[in-house]
């Protein structure tokens, strides 16, 4: 009984987390239409209803759809906005001030955990959670300062309508690129096993090492070299010319994906240390530079939904890979063949993924063959044009 307990209570957090990464196609086309101050700051404001809610709530079953559901969705709203506006800002720096952004994340990993505890043994969960509501309102206000400067890339189809087309809320456009569709497939496919070791660690630990292992340092060591990670990569990003940057997401799913296979490997807790701290400095790698990657890959004006349909199909992945380690674990007995078979999704997706800048470099070669064709057809007419008028013109003095 106990048990189905703990797995009900764990299942709220997975809901939660599932929900924001799912949510975010939704976003996206909201963040086109109505831009991303509103979407943000309406996003955070359904954030602390839902928190709020949550606080009031006496039962596990309105959990799942006030922090499940509602909270989740308005975190998703909130949160995509905040790497599209980094756009209409910035250009030459966008790889480092999305490090620099991101890199917030990591401090919150490693200082609300503790954070958290201390407010849930002094004022217990309801009033944590309106504490967590306040956290989020001060996001809403921050929402408002979002002033977006490039146009918006959708618009009405018929003068007065004020619904638009569907083809103009869905952009199509971003698929028409096969960058991006690789883009888009290729990392879904690397971030089956990309979490499990970020999901079953700890466990993993308690197994070899004892209950009384010191494992959370093994989260705070990601959790400090991946902000770390953001700030290196991302300034690095910024001096690695266009799509180029795929190469170094690239090396963050091989680094990943070999660190997962050495986990089951590492008899000594200080190895665990050492495979965490570069896990941590590639995931930061992976992290920063997502968005300056579809920025490149699809321009300022439809960034917003090529980062939101990616983020959407994140989602399975994030979901099912985890839950498949621990089967594997309960039939196995261990979790040697859960992180082995971890690492080798992020070798396969980082693979997929050297291919784009080849796709990418063959595309504007034929789109540089195709604007020189028609300059030299235009140069040709208007060549051709001015020759008729200058035999016009030198008619009439051959007759008189």
């Amino acid at each position: 009984m106990c048990l189905f307990k703990t797995l009900a209570h764990a299942w709220v957090g997975s809901l939660s987390m599932g929900m924001i990464f799912f949510c975010s196609p939704i976003v996206s086309v909201f963040t086109d239409l109505l831009g991303c101050r509103i979407t943000a700051v309406g996003g955070a404001a359904v954030a602390v209803v839902g928190l709020l809610a949550s606080s009031f709530v006496t039962s596990l079953g309105p959990l799942y759809f006030t922090y499940g559901i509602v909270f989740a969705c308005g975190c998703s709203f909130a949160y995509q906005p905040s790497l599209v506006i980094l756009g209409h800002y910035f250009k030459r720096r966008l790889g480092l001030v999305n490090g620099i952004v991101t890199a917030g994340s990591s401090v919150f990993t490693i200082t609300l955990p503790y954070m958290l505890s201390g407010l849930l043994e002094r004022i217990g969960l309801y009033h944590t959670l309106r504490v967590l509501a306040i956290f989020m309102f001060i996001l809403m206000l921050a929402g408002l300062t979002y002033r977006p400067l490039l146009p918006k890339p959708v618009s009405s189809s018929k003068s007065g309508s004020r619904c638009p087309a569907p083809n103009k809320v869905f952009n199509v456009h971003i698929w028409r690129s096969l960058g991006y569709r690789i883009w888009a497939f290729g990392i879904p496919a690397a971030l089956y096993g990309y979490f499990v070791p970020y999901v079953h660690l700890m466990k993993h630990v308690e197994e070899r090492f004892g209950v009384e292992a010191n494992k959370e340092v093994l989260l705070m060591c990601i959790g400090i070299t991946s902000g770390v990670g953001r700030l290196i990569f991302g300034r690095v990003a910024d001096y690695v010319p266009g799509v180029n940057k795929i190469f170094l997401q690239v090396s963050s799913f091989m680094v990943i994906g070999v660190m997962s296979m050495m986990i089951p490997l590492c008899h000594v807790f200080g190895g665990l240390i050492a495979v965490c701290l570069l896990m941590g400095l590639f995931d930061g790698c992976f992290i920063c530079i997502m968005a300056p990657i579809a920025f490149e890959l699809v321009g300022s004006q439809n960034v917003s939904q090529a980062i939101g349909f990616l983020l959407g199909m994140m989602s399975i992945p994030m979901t099912v890979g985890p839950p498949i380690a621990g089967f594997l674990r309960d039939r196995l007995g261990d979790y040697n063949v859960a992180f082995y078979l971890a690492g080798i999704p992020p070798l396969i997706g980082g693979a997929v993924l050297c291919v784009i800048p080849w796709v990418e470099a063959r595309r504007k070669r034929k789109e540089a063959e195709a604007t020189a064709e028609t300059t030299e057809k235009m140069l040709e007419h208007k060549i051709g044009t001015q020759d008729d008028k200058d035999t016009k013109t030198e008619d009439p003095e051959s007759v008189i």
